[in-house]
C-alpha cells in the first residue's frame, strides 16, 4: 500500500511521434521509449505517478483511415476510436515503461485502464466543433479533405491547419473507483487516454457512445483533483509558458500564481486547441487541491518537478 500523495502526468499525443519520421508503429514504439526514460527517472527516485495521454494525432490517422476505406469496410465512430486509440497507445506505453524500468533494475507494476468518461449529450459543445485532432495541413490539402469528408477545420498560425471535432466538458470518471483502488496498491496507472471514451446516459439510464474527443488536460485535472494528487504535470512542445506567445518578442513566464493564469486567460494569451485548455486544466486543479500545475517539455520531467525550468502555477 502506498501512502504517498501520487503525481499526475498528461502525456502530449504529439510527444509520442517523431515530426521527422514517418508514424509507423515500429516509429511510435521508438520515440515513446525515449519517452518513458525521464518518466523512470522520477520512478526511480521514489515518485508515485499516474500517467494519462494525449490522442489527437493518432485517433486522426485512424478515423482518416476510417473514412478512405468505408466504401469497403464499415466506419467506426469517435468513441470506439478512442478506445481503439488507448488499448493501443496503453500497450504502447506500458511496455515501453516496463522495459526501461527492468533495464534499471526496477519492477514496478503497470497497467493500463480502458477508461471511459461522462458527457451531456446535450452540451452545446455538440454544436460548435474546436477539438483539434489528426495531423496538421496546407491550406489547399486541408481545404480538400474538409470538401471531400465535411470536416470543420482550425488554422494555427504557427503549424497549418487541422481538424476540430466536439469536445463537451468530462462530467464522472465512471472507472474512478477502480483507478484509486490501483493507485493505492502502488500500481503505476495509465489512464483516461485522449481524455477519456466519451459516453452519455440514454433514455434508458444505460451509457452509450458520444460522437466526440474530450480534452485529456481537462480529464487529467479532474482525475487529479478525484483522487488528491500533489502535482498535475502537463507535457507540451514548449519550455515554457509565454506571454503574447504569438508576437515577435514572446515572454516566458517560469511561474504564475493561480490569479495571473486566470488573467492572461481571460486576456486571451493562450490559443484555443492549444495552450488554452492546459491553463485551465491547471485552473480546474488548483481551485480544488492544495498543489503545483507544471508546464513543460517531455525531456525536462525530473527539472521541472524541482522547478529548474517549464512553468509552475501555483496558488
Amino acid at each position: 500500500m502506498t501512502a504517498s500523495r501520487p503525481t499526475v502526468i498528461a502525456i502530449g499525443g504529439n510527444s509520442l511521434l517523431d515530426p521527422d519520421s514517418e508514424p509507423t508503429v515500429a516509429n511510435q514504439f521508438a520515440v515513446t521509449s525515449a519517452a518513458m526514460e525521464p518518466i523512470a527517472d522520477l520512478i526511480e527516485r521514489g515518485e508515485h505517478l499516474v500517467l494519462t495521454h494525449g490522442n489527437g494525432p493518432q485517433i486522426g490517422f485512424l478515423q482518416l483511415r476510417s473514412e478512405l476505406a468505408k466504401d469497403s469496410v464499415h466506419e467506426v465512430p469517435l468513441d470506439s476510436l478512442v478506445a481503439d486509440t488507448q488499448g493501443a497507445m496503453g500497450y504502447m506505453i506500458e511496455r515501453a515503461l516496463r522495459t526501461v524500468l527492468r533495464q534499471r533494475g526496477l519492477e514496478r507494476p503497470v497497467v493500463t485502464i480502458v477508461t471511459e468518461v461522462e458527457v451531456d449529450s446535450s452540451d452545446p459543445a455538440f454544436s460548435a466543433p474546436d477539438k483539434p485532432i489528426g495531423s496538421f495541413y496546407e491550406k489547399d490539402e486541408a481545404e480538400a479533405l474538409a470538401a471531400a469528408h465535411g470536416w470543420t477545420l482550425m488554422h494555427d498560425p504557427h503549424r497549418g491547419h487541422r481538424r476540430v471535432v466536439p469536445s463537451p466538458p468530462p462530467l464522472k470518471i465512471m472507472q474512478l473507483p477502480t483507478i484509486k483502488k490501483l493507485i493505492d496498491m502502488g500500481v503505476i496507472v495509465i489512464c483516461c487516454g485522449g481524455g477519456g471514451i466519451p459516453v452519455s446516459r440514454g433514455e434508458d439510464g444505460n451509457l452509450q457512445g458520444a460522437e466526440a474527443v474530450i480534452d485529456k488536460d481537462r480529464v487529467s485535472a479532474m482525475l487529479a483533483s478525484q483522487i488528491d494528487a500533489e502535482r498535475l504535470v502537463i507535457t507540451t512542445g514548449v519550455e515554457h509558458v509565454f506571454e503574447n506567445f504569438y508576437s515577435d518578442n514572446p515572454v516566458p513566464r517560469p511561474e504564475l500564481s493561480l490569479e495571473e493564469a486566470r488573467e492572461m486567460l481571460a486576456a486571451g494569451q493562450f490559443a484555443a486547441g492549444s495552450m488554452a485548455p492546459k491553463i485551465e486544466a491547471a485552473i480546474d486543479y488548483l481551485d480544488i487541491v492544495e498543489g503545483d500545475a507544471v508546464i513543460c517539455l517531455p525531456g525536462d520531467l525530473m527539472a521541472a518537478l524541482d522547478f529548474r525550468t517549464g512553468t509552475r502555477i501555483h496558488r
